[in-house]
Protein backbone atom coordinates (compact mmCIF):
# COMPACT_ATOMS: atom_id res chain seq x y z
CA UNK A 1 0.00 0.00 0.00
CA UNK A 2 2.45 2.50 0.87
CA UNK A 3 4.26 2.09 -2.32
CA UNK A 4 1.13 2.12 -4.40
CA UNK A 5 0.35 5.13 -2.50
CA UNK A 6 3.65 6.90 -3.42
CA UNK A 7 2.76 6.23 -6.98
CA UNK A 8 -0.57 7.86 -6.90
CA UNK A 9 0.00 10.79 -5.43
CA UNK A 10 3.62 11.68 -7.84
CA UNK A 11 2.97 14.57 -10.21
CA UNK A 12 6.13 13.58 -11.96
CA UNK A 13 8.60 10.74 -12.46
CA UNK A 14 11.09 12.92 -10.29
CA UNK A 15 8.63 13.18 -7.85
CA UNK A 16 8.32 9.88 -7.61
CA UNK A 17 11.91 9.48 -6.96
CA UNK A 18 12.19 12.24 -3.96
CA UNK A 19 8.86 10.09 -2.32
CA UNK A 20 11.88 7.24 -2.20
CA UNK A 21 14.94 9.79 -1.16
CA UNK A 22 15.81 9.56 3.14
CA UNK A 23 17.13 13.12 4.12
CA UNK A 24 20.38 12.46 5.61
CA UNK A 25 19.74 15.05 8.44
CA UNK A 26 16.24 16.85 9.37
CA UNK A 27 16.69 20.24 9.60
CA UNK A 28 13.90 22.26 11.47
CA UNK A 29 14.61 25.37 8.78
CA UNK A 30 13.67 23.53 5.88
CA UNK A 31 9.85 23.06 7.00
CA UNK A 32 9.53 26.03 8.33
CA UNK A 33 9.10 28.63 5.52
CA UNK A 34 8.71 32.94 6.65
CA UNK A 35 5.19 32.96 5.43
CA UNK A 36 4.10 30.35 8.03
CA UNK A 37 5.19 32.45 10.99
CA UNK A 38 2.76 34.48 12.96
CA UNK A 39 2.31 36.50 15.80
CA UNK A 40 -1.24 35.38 17.16
CA UNK A 41 -4.02 37.06 18.17
CA UNK A 42 -5.68 34.02 19.22
CA UNK A 43 -6.58 33.71 22.92
CA UNK A 44 -7.82 30.44 22.89
CA UNK A 45 -6.42 26.83 21.33
CA UNK A 46 -9.27 26.32 19.44
CA UNK A 47 -8.51 30.02 18.28
CA UNK A 48 -4.81 29.38 18.05
CA UNK A 49 -5.48 26.55 16.10
CA UNK A 50 -7.37 27.68 13.64
CA UNK A 51 -5.32 30.97 13.00
CA UNK A 52 -2.72 28.82 12.22
CA UNK A 53 -4.62 26.75 9.24
CA UNK A 54 -6.09 29.98 8.17
CA UNK A 55 -2.02 31.36 7.59
CA UNK A 56 -1.23 27.52 5.78
CA UNK A 57 -4.29 27.98 3.64
CA UNK A 58 -2.90 31.55 2.72
CA UNK A 59 -0.17 30.15 1.87
CA UNK A 60 -1.63 27.33 -0.02
CA UNK A 61 -0.46 24.72 1.94
CA UNK A 62 -3.41 23.67 3.77
CA UNK A 63 -6.38 23.15 1.02
CA UNK A 64 -8.79 21.10 3.36
CA UNK A 65 -9.06 23.34 5.53
CA UNK A 66 -11.75 21.35 7.89
CA UNK A 67 -10.30 17.98 7.52
CA UNK A 68 -6.95 19.49 8.96
CA UNK A 69 -8.86 21.02 12.19
CA UNK A 70 -10.72 17.84 12.59
CA UNK A 71 -7.77 16.00 12.54
CA UNK A 72 -5.82 18.15 14.81
CA UNK A 73 -9.01 18.39 17.30
CA UNK A 74 -8.64 14.39 17.26
CA UNK A 75 -5.63 14.08 18.26
CA UNK A 76 -5.81 17.07 21.01
CA UNK A 77 -8.63 14.81 22.18
CA UNK A 78 -6.31 11.74 22.54
CA UNK A 79 -3.56 13.64 24.92
CA UNK A 80 -3.03 17.39 24.98
CA UNK A 81 0.03 18.43 21.98
CA UNK A 82 0.86 20.99 25.39
CA UNK A 83 4.33 19.47 25.89
CA UNK A 84 5.16 21.83 28.56
CA UNK A 85 7.69 25.13 28.84
CA UNK A 86 4.92 26.97 27.08
CA UNK A 87 4.99 25.09 24.13
CA UNK A 88 2.23 23.21 21.79
CA UNK A 89 2.80 21.13 19.13
CA UNK A 90 -0.11 20.28 17.22
CA UNK A 91 -0.03 17.79 14.65
CA UNK A 92 -1.83 15.61 12.07
CA UNK A 93 -1.35 13.64 9.00
CA UNK A 94 -2.73 13.76 5.65
CA UNK A 95 -3.12 11.35 2.33
CA UNK A 96 -3.19 14.79 0.84
CA UNK A 97 -0.27 16.07 2.03
CA UNK A 98 2.97 16.06 -0.45
CA UNK A 99 5.37 17.10 2.03
CA UNK A 100 5.65 17.97 5.93
CA UNK A 101 5.73 21.63 6.77
CA UNK A 102 5.46 23.71 10.43
CA UNK A 103 3.94 26.73 10.92
CA UNK A 104 4.67 28.74 13.82
CA UNK A 105 2.70 30.94 16.09
CA UNK A 106 3.63 33.44 18.78
CA UNK A 107 1.28 34.93 21.32
CA UNK A 108 3.43 37.68 22.66
CA UNK A 109 0.68 39.38 25.27
CA UNK A 110 -1.86 36.67 26.40
CA UNK A 111 -1.22 32.58 27.47
CA UNK A 112 -3.37 30.14 26.32
CA UNK A 113 -4.58 27.18 28.32
CA UNK A 114 -3.74 24.37 26.29
CA UNK A 115 -4.09 21.49 29.33
CA UNK A 116 -0.45 21.47 28.61
CA UNK A 117 1.22 18.41 30.58
CA UNK A 118 3.07 20.80 33.30
CA UNK A 119 0.18 22.73 33.38
CA UNK A 120 1.24 25.59 32.76
CA UNK A 121 -0.49 28.19 29.49
CA UNK A 122 0.84 28.14 26.19
CA UNK A 123 2.38 31.17 23.93
CA UNK A 124 4.59 28.59 21.19
CA UNK A 125 3.03 26.89 18.79
CA UNK A 126 4.71 24.29 16.55
CA UNK A 127 1.71 23.17 14.23
CA UNK A 128 2.89 20.11 11.90
CA UNK A 129 1.75 18.67 9.28
CA UNK A 130 2.28 16.15 6.36
CA UNK A 131 1.32 13.27 4.44
CA UNK A 132 0.45 9.88 5.99
CA UNK A 133 2.41 7.76 4.48
CA UNK A 134 6.02 8.89 5.62
CA UNK A 135 6.22 8.39 9.56
CA UNK A 136 9.68 7.87 9.63
CA UNK A 137 10.50 11.20 8.80
CA UNK A 138 7.80 12.68 11.17
CA UNK A 139 9.14 11.12 13.75
CA UNK A 140 12.41 12.55 13.19
CA UNK A 141 11.30 15.81 12.50
CA UNK A 142 9.11 16.09 15.79
CA UNK A 143 12.01 14.48 17.93
CA UNK A 144 14.48 17.00 16.56
CA UNK A 145 11.32 20.47 16.84
CA UNK A 146 11.45 18.56 20.89
CA UNK A 147 15.07 18.91 21.21
CA UNK A 148 15.21 22.36 19.84
CA UNK A 149 12.58 23.63 21.90
CA UNK A 150 14.59 22.10 24.64
CA UNK A 151 16.54 24.97 24.38
CA UNK A 152 16.05 27.90 26.89
CA UNK A 153 17.62 30.30 24.65
CA UNK A 154 15.74 29.49 21.95
CA UNK A 155 12.38 29.87 23.55
CA UNK A 156 13.51 33.45 25.15
CA UNK A 157 14.74 34.29 21.87
CA UNK A 158 11.41 33.40 19.48
CA UNK A 159 8.70 35.18 22.78
CA UNK A 160 10.87 38.79 22.34
CA UNK A 161 11.88 38.32 18.25
CA UNK A 162 9.85 41.62 16.52
CA UNK A 163 10.02 40.11 13.32
CA UNK A 164 9.26 36.64 10.87
CA UNK A 165 12.97 37.20 9.53
CA UNK A 166 14.65 37.06 13.43
CA UNK A 167 12.35 33.57 14.50
CA UNK A 168 13.14 31.87 11.00
CA UNK A 169 17.48 32.86 11.86
CA UNK A 170 17.06 31.08 15.73
CA UNK A 171 15.95 28.20 13.41
CA UNK A 172 18.97 27.78 10.89
CA UNK A 173 21.11 26.29 13.90
CA UNK A 174 18.71 23.60 14.40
Amino acid sequence: MAILGRIKKAKSFVDFLNRFKRKSEIKISDYLDINNITFLKAKTRNDAILELIDLLEKSKIVKEKQEFYKKIIEREKIVSTGIGMGVAIPHAKLETFDDFFIALGIQKEAKINWSSIDNLPVRVIFMIGGPDYRQNEYLKLLSKLTIAIKNDFLRRNILTATSKQQIKKYFNQF
